[in-house]
This record gives structure tokens, sequence and C-alpha cells, in this order.
């Protein structure tokens, strides 16, 4: 005979309730949401896409927004869209280094600057003869690990290649570690407006504390370039810090200065070593506007595009005319080297021995050199609008340039290479 039910309520002897809600919590530490409070709210989610697109174009890092990109999902579908990007290079690796070729101080410049011993003009057209127009060792193309990254074979067409962390694609592997290049690292930016390339060094492997810095402008070629130099430099201190020394090519002009070059200037190679300066910042520059064809052609939205150094050494500058200017009509590349063909050019010079600025710094054979080319001579900014040469570098070599073009003027004449 079967056993009788129960009821709900009844207890069964020796047990508990019937009912498994009567029984206890297995995991008496475990909490229950109260159904009655409301979903928690991630007050971040509720920021406009806008003002997160604000910030991101004041981190601009490149490596930055790329960890941004890896928080969530959000984040990594609107980086792509900001348009002010900074890409900081990391190194220059070199695809034919063994002999040690690939640093900065070797390069063609660099030996001119640094090769106190030999008669500068003569090293200048020996260099120049003996292909000075070979693309400089410090610099790479950018889309060198694209075009290894893409599997193609055979050897590559610059000697070095510049190399950024990243997590895009077009790597570049080289002793274990994978590196990438700035083309491949901005591949899936869509919108950049604004875009500053720093390189780690300057190309010019200047020696003795000589100041040299440039700025140049470009479109399809070269459109103007100033240059500012200094044998050496004085700062104000209890000790007068010298940084370098007196050059011997303008030693004994200071007591010589009435405005005018002294005589010395010409014959003991102060003009020579200006040559130098001169050519080798040009050929910096060409060489660095040769390698930002690819970036050019696959970012159509640029305003603005900067390529400087950490040094502070040059920087050339291109803004939105200039660069559709590019587009439309593809530079002249030199037929010896990876840069652009510098045209004939006109240029002009002011020189003073001694050149003390008003916070206390003594430049010694301070020159500045501006540069135009012959056929846009009076075509754009005209040589005697100083505006756009005082205005070429930051203080406190901006009050230099201006005080350097109250003196004599002094033309001269370069043909193209």
């Amino acid at each position: 005979m079967p056993p009788p039910l129960l009821p709900p309520s009844t207890s069964i002897p020796g047990g508990g309730s019937s009912m498994s809600s009567s029984r206890p919590d297995p995991n008496p530490s475990r909490v229950h949401p109260d159904p009655l409070l409301p979903v928690p709210v991630d007050h971040f989610d509720r920021l406009p896409d806008s003002l997160l697109l604000l910030v991101f174009n004041r981190v601009a890092d490149v490596k930055a927004l790329g960890r941004c990109g890896a928080v969530s999902r959000r984040f990594r579908l609107l980086v792509p869209q900001v348009d002010t990007v900074l890409v900081r290079v990391d190194c220059v690796i070199s695809d034919d280094d063994d002999d040690g070729s690939s640093s900065a101080s070797s390069s063609p410049a660099a030996a001119l600057l640094s090769d106190k011993g030999r008669n500068p003009l003569a090293s200048f057209f020996r260099v120049v003869l003996g292909n000075i127009v070979k693309p400089l060792q410090v610099l790479g193309l950018f889309s060198g690990g694209a075009r290894r990254g893409a599997g193609q074979s055979g050897p590559s067409s610059s000697s070095s290649s510049l190399a950024v962390g990243s997590e895009c694609d077009g790597e570049i592997d080289q002793g274990g570690v994978t590196h990438h290049s700035p083309t491949q690292v901005l591949k899936n930016f869509n919108e950049i407006r604004f875009l500053r390339i720093e390189l780690p060094s300057g190309e010019l492997g200047i020696d003795g504390g000589i100041l040299l810095k440039w700025r140049a402008d470009f479109g399809s070629t070269l459109d103007n370039c100033v240059i500012l130099g200094a044998s050496s430099v004085v700062r104000p201190g209890p000790f007068k810090n010298l940084v370098g020394f007196e050059n011997g090519t303008d030693a004994g002009c200071a007591n010589d200065d009435n405005g005018s070059i002294p005589e010395s200037f010409y014959t003991n190679g102060g003009l020579k070593l200006r040559v130098v300066w001169t050519i080798s910042s040009l050929i910096a520059a060409s060489a660095r506007h040769y390698l930002l064809q690819p970036i050019i052609a696959e970012h159509k939205t640029l305003d603005s595009l900067v390529l400087t150094d950490a040094d502070g050494q040059g920087v050339l500058c291109m803004n939105r005319e200039q660069l559709e200017e590019l587009r439309v009509k593809p530079l002249s590349a030199s037929s010896a080297s990876k840069r652009t063909l510098v045209p004939a050019l006109n240029m002009r010079l002011w020189y003073a021995p001694h050149l003390e600025l008003p916070d206390g710094v003594v430049l010694k054979g301070a020159t500045l050199v501006a540069i135009r080319p012959s056929e846009q001579s009076g075509l754009k900014k005209d040589m005697t609008d100083g505006s756009w040469i005082s205005t070429a570098f930051e203080e406190p070599y901006g009050t230099a340039a201006r005080m350097l073009l109250k003196r004599r003027t002094y033309c001269l004449e370069m043909n193209s290479f």
C-alpha cells in the first residue's frame, strides 16, 4: 500500500520540509542582486564620440593611440578617425650595416662637416663628383617594410628603413625584433589632417659644437629653404660656458666687424665651409621629401605635414596647397639617388663674425642663408620680404635670424643637382 501524501506544509519526521525552497542555501556567501535596484551605468559610455576624438587628437602619439584602441571595441573604432597624429621613429634599420656604415656619423654630410684636416671646398667637389647625392644613411625608405612584408624579392630600394613600434602590419624583422615602417603604421588612419613625423636624430653628424639648423618648404620641388649656422656657441654663465670651439675659419674676424664680410672669410675657408653646410642641408631636405611620397599619396585628407628630428636640426614642412601640388605634379627625382632633384637656386647670405643675442648667447661665425629656386624668384615669396626667413626658427634662433637680416646681403647662385 503506497504511503499517504503529505500536505505542502507538513514536515517529514527526521528530515526537512518537503518543499525544495525551504532547503538551506548550499552557498550562504552568495549575494543575490536585488531585482528592484537599477542596472549599473558606465558613465564613461555616456561621453559623446566627438569629445573622445578631441582627447585622442590631444594624445596624437601613434603608439599611445594604439594602446587606447586596445581598451575597448568603441575605442578601436574611434582611433582611426583622429585627425592629428605624431609618429616618433624609434630607430634606423640598415640593410647593409656590416661595416657600421648605417650610423649618422658616417653619412656623406657628416664626413664633410667633421673633416677639419682637409680643404672643405675640395672635399665638397670630391664628394659631389663621387656621388654626394647618395641617400643619407640615417634616412630610410618609409615603405621599405611594406615591400618586404608583401613578399617581394630582390634588394631593398634603400640602404635603410625607419622603424616604429606598432600594432600594424608591414613588419621588418631584424635580430628577432619586429619593427614597422611609418607608412604601414599610418595605413589604418582614415582622416589625418595634421601629421608630424619625428626622426630619432638629425642626418648631419656635426662635430665640435657647430650649430646648424635648417627649415625647408616643399611642393613638388623645393619652395624655399632657410639655414642658420654658427661655428660655435658661447652661453652666458659665470664661466662663459663654451659650446664647441673657436673655428679656425672664423677666428680673427670678430675685431673686423663693420657689417661687411671680412676678407679673411674668403681666404681661410669660411665661405667654403658655408657652402658645405648649405649643400648638406639641401641634400638632407630633398631626401626627406622623396621619402614622404607614399604617405602623401595615401592620405588625401592631409592639411599639414611636418618631418622633423629629435635634435631639432632640420624641419621639412608642407601645407595643403603644397601637398596637392605634389599629387598633381610628381616630383623630379635625382638620377643618382633616392631624393628629390634640387633645382637651380638663388641664395642670399648674411654673416656676422660675432653675434650676441639679447639673452647673452653669443654665436661665433653666425651665418644665415635664404634659398629660393631661380625660376620662382619673385613669383611666390620675394627675397626682399624677410618674414618667411625671420619666422623659420624658434627662439632664440628666430631673434638671431632677424638680427642677421639687418646686415649686408650677399647674393649667390647654385646649379641644379
